[in-house]
């Protein structure tokens, strides 16, 4: 038996279903979203709704699932953040539109009106406050990787080229909720594939034109060919999801990687700058050190900790606005009160520009607007202002007409939808209050009507009513409906309920008419000024957009020289030579979390130079090596980008690149082991790290067997030492490598304290000077609750081992006379090339067999000395 052709809904359905693509469809019915077959049944799952079922469909039930319209936000939310993409199927006209166009059984037309994505969020509800949304594309054109992201909630837009080496860490520094790529490339994991045709340099630079309004690209910058392309894919895709509305985009930044302090994956996850290890903001660095009022400040301040800078000048700039409100408390407090009272303009802002802005949003300019004016009147007198605050004050005034009109034009605190009017303030069009009144006017006419009928009718209990089915009607109880079906009487019978009877008056419906005219004249009117007062904010976009990054910038120096005041921090000296000077250093978040207990973080020293660029530190774990190595890494962060660091005295010189191995996992998704990974991270290391550069490495080698690991220890602190000539920080359990400092004259050996006091491990967590003793590996042991049979055991085994290291010199026994990485290198290169004009000198066809067997096993003695 065929199937049923499906109904006209379900066709709809179907053809929606098919644009909509790999996104679950949201289907406009009535005052619910629904959803059928596997969306329905993945959003159920999701959201933890009833999966029911509506008809059939080739034979089977349809499952199905909805979610009401006026709270949709909520389960977007849930779904977005679970990896789903939606599909918004509205109604596009009204029943009354569809029954005039075919007939009375005419299907409404629905049409998908936008895409809801993770990358393109600018609802209140949807989006964190102090985090950016980061929309991001990415592609390769001629050997070079293209970059383009935007956070399309404030409308920021960066293109940044790069090597393709160095594509992970641009995109780690990013962050991006969603990443859309050229489909067939083999680019990054989890991105999102789009037509190859959408990442062409000439149509994205015709797009970014376009978008504009301009005839070339030169006055915002120098854009290459990758960043275009890139570009051409991020606004192809926006214009997809927006169904070819476009959200807001500001004028391009291009971002040179090399004016940032280069981080990879690995070392900001090692560093936990954004997010701790378990994926939540707390417990990380910014989690410690953020001190903003609002959440335009925090979001900047996220973008300073990922984008260091590289520039001592820009840095310099920065610190000298945070010492400037530090060294004044009543300033930076009267600062930070007014910028508290302030609402995110530039997500109102973006929201506006999108299409999705509400008289609320026109209303949060108006205030913050008016504020920034404000906060610039206060700081414009003071005098001595910081050259970046100088820099940034005009962009806060400058709005005093657009102010002054939305102050006008609006009532004090606007509602967040337009449709029920009453946003527009009185005495703002004399038209509009003149239908007010008229509405006001009958409504009143209406409780004189109801009182008249009372005394007509004598039904105390009589009340003029309304609804949105009936509109006004009159109800009386049952026991009096009789009265008012007399012929006579007036009134004509509309509906019967169960204790009660309503009914209609030629009056009442005249004075309905009324209200119902004013009122759909009042709210035109209202929509008519409302879209009048978004095309001024469009106009003025990119004004109010400097705006409301001015009033951030101040907030992350105000934030910064509050938490520097509360924590006892200092402005660190940043120079060009290659040093690292630190006087009691502290690890931010380490302390915070110890001051919260009650107990107090040991701050230690590090002093690295030319001379001694290379300190090996060795103690037990649990002994603070970890710790003192993140803290330093963590130091050099916070300085270059702009803050005060948490250390007595720091003076820096500038780092190009940062570098952090300290503990490792398995990456299972890309068939990874622990051990694998670290090697992985340790080559990126030794083949990135410059002499600028800064590396803090812990624990080479403890993924493999004790020989290997020793020995690629071993080699790579050689390789550190003679061929990257880095500033590092090298943490060990390997005693053995203590004999580099023989050899190595910029190597310098270090460990953290601890003592054994019957029995037990005290820890001090303080750094001294000269190599570790022991490792005390049995002692934390026993601390972390090993049975005492096991550790007496092990002590047995350990007695065992080191009698058998005194008698032939331990793992190290050898390695004396080893020659230094650069030398070995070295005399394999010569020993190599020996052979090689041996064998060139050979005259094959004048050898005799036994000639030609001789040569082999003097070229193979020959070749045995080198292993």
């Amino acid at each position: 038996m065929a199937d049923a052709a499906p109904t006209p809904m379900m066709a709809q359905y179907l053809a929606l279903r098919e644009e909509a693509g790999d996104c679950l469809l949201f289907y406009r019915m009535g005052d619910f979203f629904e959803l059928f077959f596997d969306d329905a049944k993945t959003a159920a799952s999701i959201l933890d709704i009833s999966l029911t079922s509506r008809g059939e469909h080739n034979g089977a039930p349809v499952p199905m699932c909805g979610v009401p319209v006026h709270s949709s936000e909520g389960y977007l939310a849930r779904l977005i953040r679970a990896g789903c993409r939606v599909a918004i199927a509205e109604q596009v006209e009204s029943p009354a539109e569809a029954k005039k166009r075919g007939g009375s059984k005419t299907l409404v037309a629905r049409d998908i009106v936008r895409f809801v994505t993770a990358g393109t969020l600018t609802e209140e509800t949807l989006l964190e406050p102090r985090r950016a949304n980061v929309l991001a594309a990415v592609c390769e054109v001629r050997g070079s990787v293209g970059i383009a992201a935007v956070d399309i909630s404030t409308g920021r837009l960066e293109l940044e080229e790069c090597a393709p080496d160095r594509m992970g860490a641009g995109l780690a520094r990013l962050g991006a909720s969603e990443l859309v790529a050229p489909e067939g490339w083999d680019g990054p994991l989890n991105s999102i594939p789009r037509p190859a045709r959408d990442f062409a340099s000439e149509g994205g630079e015709a797009r970014l034109k376009a978008v504009h309004g301009v005839a070339t690209l030169d006055g915002f910058g120098v854009f290459g060919r990758a960043m275009l392309a890139a570009a051409g894919g991020l606004v192809a895709y926006l214009e997809h999801v927006g169904r070819g509305k476009l959200p807001l985009l500001l004028p391009p930044e291009a971002r040179s990687s090399d004016t940032t302090l280069a981080m990879d994956e690995a070392t900001r996850a090692s560093l936990e700058i954004l997010q701790s290890t378990q994926g939540t903001r707390k417990g990380s660095l910014i989690d410690a050190i953020d001190r903003c009022v609002t959440g335009a400040g925090a979001r900047q301040l996220a973008d300073d900790l990922s984008a260091p800078l590289t520039d001592r000048l820009q840095i310099a700039e920065r610190l000298e606005l945070v010492a400037w409100l530090h060294d004044d408390a009543l300033l930076r407090e009267d600062v930070r009160s007014a910028l508290r009272a302030l609402p995110d303009i530039g997500r109102a802002l973006g929201r506006i520009v999108a299409g999705r802005g509400s008289p609320r949003d026109l209303g949060q300019l108006r205030d913050g607007l008016g504020g920034a004016r404000a906060l610039h009147e206060r700081l414009v007198r003071r005098e001595a202002v910081p050259v970046l605050l100088t820099r940034v004050l005009p962009s806060l005034a400058g709005h005093a007409e657009l102010v002054d009109w939305l102050g006008r034009a609006l009532v004090p605190a606007p509602p967040t939808e337009r449709g029920q009017g009453g946003f527009i303030a009185e005495g703002y069009d004399a038209a509009l209050d003149e239908l007010r009144r008229t509405s006001g006017n009958a409504r009143r006419a209406i409780a004189a009507l109801e009182a008249k009928y009372r005394d007509e009718t004598g039904v105390t209990a009589l009340k003029i009513k309304h609804n949105n089915v009936l509109g006004y009607f009159v109800e009386v109880p049952q026991r009096h409906a009789d009265k008012l079906l007399l012929p006579d009487s007036g009134f004509t019978h509309r509906q019967t309920m169960a204790g009660a009877m309503r009914f209609n008056a030629l009056a009442l419906h005249e004075e309905a008419s009324r209200i119902a005219e004013a009122g759909g004249h009042a709210l035109a009117a209202e929509e008519s000024h409302f879209e009048e007062l978004v095309a001024t904010v469009m106009e003025a976009r990119n004004a109010i957009a400097m705006t409301a990054a001015a009033l951030a910038r101040i907030d992350v120096a105000a934030g910064q020289a509050e938490r520097a005041a509360q924590g006892g921090w200092s402005a660190p000296e940043i120079v060009d030579a290659t040093c690292l000077e630190i006087e009691a250093g502290r690890h931010p978040v380490v302390e915070a979390a110890l001051a919260a207990q009650g107990e107090r973080f040991v701050a230690n020293d590090c002093r690295l130079a030319a001379y001694d660029r290379l300190w090996l530190i060795g103690g037990p774990n649990m002994g603070g090596k970890s710790t003192f190595l993140r803290q330093n890494a963590l130091i050099v962060l916070l300085a270059q980008a702009g803050g005060f660091v948490p250390a007595a005295r720091a003076k820096i010189g500038l780092v190009d690149r940062l570098f952090s191995r300290v503990g490792a996992s398995d990456n299972l998704a890309r068939g990874r082991s622990t051990f694998m990974v670290e090697m992985v991270e340790t080559a990126a290391i030794l083949a990135q790290a410059t002499e600028r550069s800064f590396v803090i490495l812990d624990e080479v080698g403890r993924g493999t067997s004790t020989y290997d690991g020793l020995a690629l220890a071993w080699a790579v602190a050689e390789a550190v030492h003679e061929t990257n000539r880095c500033r590092c920080l090298f943490a060990t359990h390997y005693h053995e490598l203590a004999r580099l400092a023989e050899t190595c004259d910029a190597l310098s050996l270090h460990h953290v304290r601890a003592r054994e006091w019957k029995g037990d491990l005290v820890l001090l967590h303080e750094l001294a000077e000269g190599p570790a003793d022991r490792s005390y590996g049995l002692a934390v042991a026993r601390l972390a609750g090993v049975p005492a049979k096991v550790v007496s055991r092990a002590k047995s085994v350990l007695d065992k081992l080191e009698k058998g290291r005194a008698q032939t010199g331990g793992l190290a026994a050898g390695l004396g006379d080893l020659p230094l990485f650069a030398a070995a290198e070295a005399a394999r290169e010569e020993a190599c090339d020996t052979l090689r004009e041996r064998i060139k000198d050979i005259d094959v066809d004048a050898l005799t067999p036994r000639e030609a067997l001789d040569l082999l096993y003097d070229l193979k003695r020959e070749a045995g000395t080198e292993t």
